[in-house]
């Protein structure tokens, strides 16, 4: 609930998680890939909560290491995003056929 209610970014992961959630639904994709996305989906929610755990104890000792510090958030920041990434790919991988067979 605290990082929901504290952090942006967790927020809107996790209501991009709900509308992919509902779209593999929707395209009645193979159990394997609905597999495999709910498991990219926890992946990303997971390091984006332990950021926010992570981001929170190092603000903590952040007077004695300043430099040291923004690079801990960044790499962070950077591990998410690289997490985030790739699920995006793989999403589309996975939803991108379903999706244009529907429009086509």
């Amino acid at each position: 609930r605290y990082v929901y209610a504290h952090e942006q970014n967790f927020r809107i992961q996790l209501w991009v998680a709900v509308c992919i959630i509902l779209l593999m639904l929707f395209l009645d994709i193979r159990h394997a890939h609905q597999l495999v996305i709910l498991l990219l989906i926890t992946l990303v929610l997971i390091l984006e909560v332990l950021n926010s755990v992570l981001e929170k104890f190092v603000d903590i000792i952040k007077p004695r290491l300043v430099y040291h510090v923004q690079v801990v958030k960044d790499m962070m920041a950077g591990m998410v995003f690289i997490a985030s990434l790739a699920s995006a790919i793989i999403g589309a991988i996975i939803l991108g056929p379903p999706l244009f067979e529907l429009f086509s």
